[in-house]
């Protein structure tokens, strides 16, 4: 069986991950253009949201039955909870109550780390897992944006020049608050890693721009871009908007590094705020997705 022993071989399972994160990331990359989505939005929602139930486990398929960690039940789940998401708004009515469930569903899938044990690993240290998350974001967003509809967000890949301003200053505001909450609680400790050459800073740049497109960008769209958005609506105020989607924002942070991690929620929910000011002043996510990916970096750069 030479075929199956070539499949089994390192860099045979390293060719099928790399083509999952090829095809995955060609559906998330898809995200940035608003031909796409105009697409999408022309097609029945029904039809729309069966699309794209379907792409959820195509990178799932692709890499696991090739190395030899493929289980039945994997798909499956990869489908009933992508179909939950993609047809929330096919099914449900547009209320208050229905936008919140939905993004306590997106969250829930997220901090559980459901994907964690859906995309199983066939060698240590390849994180299939970063398939299913960028697959959960890039369902909830498109879901949002072309099945719900939502208005308002400002969503984007790249920032304006006044957005970029926007959110550096909010970033910079942050810095001082941060560092002594992270002093004062023992959360942060100093640990700065070498700038010695340009492999370390292509790094720090890659760092960057990943917390950029991905962090940033999913937790601003939903906690700012929804969250703080449809409570700016329903409140009719905008700064008690601001203080409980930063509250928010901070308790979703309680079970990461071990429940319940009140030191982390704390200041996330102290940067959410900053983040909040960001959206607030340039009227869309990008300028609060500059100032999180900028507090993100630091925090990999400098802390530990």
């Amino acid at each position: 069986m030479p075929l199956l022993r070539e499949l089994a071989a390192p860099s045979g399972i390293l060719a099928w991950a790399v083509a999952a994160w090829l095809l995955e990331l060609v559906f998330y990359v898809a995200l940035a253009f608003p031909s796409v989505r105009r697409k999408l939005a022309d097609l029945a929602p029904a039809v729309c949201a069966l699309a794209l139930t379907l792409s959820a486990p195509l990178s799932y398929l692709l890499y696991a039955p090739a190395t030899g960690c493929f289980q039945a039940t994997a798909p499956v789940v990869i489908v009933i909870t992508a179909a939950a998401v993609c047809f929330w708004y096919v099914m449900l009515p547009r209320r208050r109550l229905t936008d919140l469930g939905f993004l306590a569903f997106v969250a829930a899938v997220a901090i559980v780390k459901l994907w964690r044990t859906v995309y199983a690993r066939p060698l240590e240290g390849l994180p299939m897992e970063a398939l299913g998350h960028l697959m959960w974001i890039r369902l909830g967003i498109l879901s949002a944006l072309v099945l719900r509809r939502v208005e308002g967000v400002g969503f984007g890949w790249w920032p304006t020049a006044r957005e970029w301003s926007i959110g550096t200053r909010q970033f910079l505001l942050f810095v001082p608050p941060g560092a002594a909450l992270g002093w004062l609680t023992g959360f942060a400790q100093w640990d700065p890693k070498p700038l010695a050459g340009m492999a370390d800073i292509a790094r720090l740049a890659a760092t960057f721009l990943g917390m950029l497109w991905v962090v940033a960008l999913s937790e601003e769209f939903f906690f700012r871009g929804l969250l703080q958005g449809w409570l700016t609506e329903w409140l009719a105020d905008a700064r008690r908007a601001l203080l409980l989607s930063s509250a928010l924002f901070g308790l979703a942070h309680l079970p990461f590094r071990g429940f319940p991690n009140w030191r982390f929620a704390l200041l996330a929910a102290v940067a959410g705020y900053f983040y909040g000011r960001a959206f607030q002043q340039a009227g869309g996510i990008r300028a609060a997705m500059v100032a999180h990916a900028f507090t993100n970096t630091l925090w990999r750069w400098l802390l530990v």
